[in-house]
């Protein structure tokens, strides 16, 4: 009799077990948003090197109450000097006049005790200026998205 009684229980126990099914999950959200922010920072620094060049000469004389001194017959120096420049390897050689005293005309009063005005300019070849312009530039880039759903 023991027999049946062990049947007996294990057929109780199988009876007594329900199925299991499963449920899917759907999440349940109606709205949202989401925001991304990127900001993007660049410095430049940067050298400007500006040089001028004059390639020739200019010689004038201007006033009144003044002449040549007697015997003078050039109202301008001869053109002999050379003036020599080397920037970032390269050369350069200009010829421009001689303002030595020995070779300078020489220029006088017209009337002794007299009113006068005199004015003599040289502006000879070669660099004229020299521009030298250092600058730091920084640009600074925010973007902002925003995405907004729902269901």
């Amino acid at each position: 009799m023991k027999k049946i009684f062990v049947l007996f229980a294990s057929t109780c126990f199988l009876a007594n077990v329900r199925t299991v099914k499963a449920v899917p999950v759907v999440p349940n959200f109606t709205q949202g948003s989401m925001t991304s922010v990127t900001t993007q920072t660049v410095t430049t620094n940067e050298t400007i090197n500006s040089m001028d060049y004059a390639t020739g000469w200019t010689y004038s004389v201007s006033g009144s109450g003044v002449q040549l001194e007697e015997g003078s017959t050039n109202v301008a120096p001869d053109v002999t000097s050379t003036q020599t420049n080397t920037v970032d390897g390269v050369t350069s050689t200009w010829t421009g006049l001689d303002l030595s005293t020995n070779n300078k005309p020489n220029w006088v009063q017209s009337e002794a005790g007299g009113a006068f005005q005199f004015t003599e300019h040289y502006s000879g070849p070669g660099l004229q200026t020299h521009t030298i312009i250092q600058r730091e530039t920084t640009i600074q880039s925010v973007t902002e998205s925003t995405s907004i759903f729902s269901n």
